[in-house]
Order: C-alpha cells, then sequence, then structure tokens
C-alpha cells in the first residue's frame, strides 16, 4: 500500500517503513464524524487490514483536537417527525468502525491530541495502546444531549476504570484531563504535547518490527478474555500458543535468543 495523503477529503494516510498513520484531517470541524469520513476511515482501515507491508498503524487528529464525536450539524431536527434513527447510524458506520479497530491483525495506537469527545473519545479507547497529549481531555458527552455512550462506551469504560468511575463519566459528562486518564489506567501513557507525535511514531515504528501474527493472537487472547471464563481461557490460551508456535518468528526468537543476537522479525 503506497501512501495516500492526497486520495482522500476527510482523512489522510501515509506509510513508511511498516507503518500507516491515519490523520482525522476536519481540524475546522474537530475532527467531527460526517458520512464521508466514516467511509473513508474504514476504506484505508480496509485497506492496511489487507497489507502485509503494514506492520503499525497509528491513528491521530489533525489540528487542536482528536475527534469532538458526531457532526452534530447532520443532526438537526425540526420536530419529532424528522428525528433520525440513531441506531441505523449505528449499525451503518460507528460499530463496524470500531469493530474493524478491534479486529485489526496488527497494533493500533491512538494518539490523542486535544479533545476525545463522545464517539472520538471512544474510538480512541478502542484502539490498543492510547497515547495522550498533556493538553489532551477525555469527555463522555452523550449525556449532555440525551443520549448513552455509544462506539463501544458501555463497555470499554467499566473494564478500563471502573463500575463508579464508568458511571460518573457517562452520566456526568465531565472533562477527565490526560493527567487524570493516566491514573485511572483510561490510558497507556501521558505526554507533554510536543513529545506526542514523535513517540507515537517511534512506538509504532518498534511494533512494526515485532512478531506481527504473535501481538495479533496476543490482541485476540485479552479481547476474548473480557467475556470468557478461566477455563474458557486456558483452553484458548493453548489454541493460540499452537498457532504462534509454528510462526516462522517463534522460530527466530529462539533462534535470536540462542544466538544472543538481536531477533529479526518477519511478522511471518
Amino acid at each position: 500500500m503506497a501512501s495516500d495523503g492526497d486520495a482522500f477529503e476527510t482523512i489522510t494516510v501515509t506509510v513508511e517503513a511498516g507503518v500507516a498513520e491515519i490523520t482525522l484531517n476536519r481540524p475546522d470541524k474537530l475532527n467531527s464524524f460526517n458520512t464521508m469520513m466514516h467511509r473513508e476511515l474504514r476504506a484505508a482501515l480496509k485497506q492496511i487490514a489487507g497489507d502485509d507491508t503494514v506492520r503499525a498503524v497509528t491513528l491521530t487528529g489533525a489540528g487542536r483536537g482528536f475527534c469532538a464525536g458526531q457532526d452534530l450539524s447532520d443532526r438537526v431536527m425540526s420536530g419529532a417527525d424528522d428525528a433520525p434513527d440513531l441506531g441505523e447510524t449505528l449499525d451503518a458506520h460507528y460499530n463496524p468502525l470500531v469493530r474493524s479497530l478491534r479486529a485489526m491483525e496488527k497494533p493500533v495506537i491512538a494518539a490523542v491530541n486535544g479533545v476525545a469527545a463522545g464517539a472520538g473519545c471512544n474510538i480512541a479507547l478502542a484502539c490498543d495502546l492510547v497515547l495522550a497529549g498533556e493538553s489532551a481531555s477525555f469527555i463522555q458527552a452523550f449525556c449532555k444531549i440525551g443520549l448513552i455512550p455509544d462506539s463501544g462506551g458501555t463497555w470499554t469504560l467499566p473494564r478500563l476504570v471502573g463500575w463508579q468511575r464508568a458511571l460518573g463519566m457517562a452520566m456526568l459528562g465531565d472533562k477527565i484531563s490526560s493527567e487524570q486518564a493516566e491514573e485511572w489506567g483510561l490510558i497507556w501513557k501521558r505526554l507533554p504535547d510536543a513529545e506526542l507525535m514523535p513517540e507515537a511514531r517511534k512506538l509504532a515504528a518498534h511494533l512494526a518490527t515485532q512478531p506481527t501474527k504473535g501481538l495479533a493472537l496476543i490482541k485476540q487472547a485479552m479481547n476474548a478474555s473480557m467475556t470468557n471464563d478461566f477455563a474458557d481461557q486456558l483452553d484458548l490460551e493453548r489454541d493460540l500458543q499452537r498457532v504462534a508456535g509454528r510462526t516462522a518468528d517463534y522460530r527466530e526468537g529462539v533462534q535470536a535468543f540462542i544466538e544472543k543476537r538481536a531477533a529479526r522479525f518477519t511478522g511471518a
């Protein structure tokens, strides 16, 4: 997959050294989602998922924010009769997006610059590792307009921060600073704003040199652990370890350990 920085209108995509970097690119709207952004982001993720040369993904936002969620200018209503079917919107756009992020068989890093609100917050949390700049904030803004957290928020939040904090975030819609997010375990790491993208790119570059299939199996196991009981998870670990043990990267990792050298993983 070549760099596609000019192929889209609402996002940019660049690919270099095994890393695909996706930037949400509606900065005048705080990168809020409209139908075109949904279509373009899903198309980019589909391309990336099928490209074996890409071994890590970074998702960030242009300008002063990561993503403000849904563009509410698409939701102006004159009366009850023209109320949108928001369930249909979730089925058509948000749910396929977060499913594709969770199912991506390569690590996905969210680099949160500025505000991540509503669905923008939960899309970031659907990524594997979340880095945030010191000026970043996380807001479950749904309650402010009479809605519930979507894009996986009601599933993700209690598992990340616990029941009380999850309900507080969902019912109050308070702004959670990057410092508080780090303390609560909502994100992986908080960084000075100037260091956010360099650190995200460094992390993605590292992950792109690691055993990609093994990382995908780790992701699969962690996702399943949220609903499996202990016995089922042990069985899954057995099955996935069997797959991992047959990869070329496992053989290379063992050989490198024996030879006391750095492993040269190919993702195979």
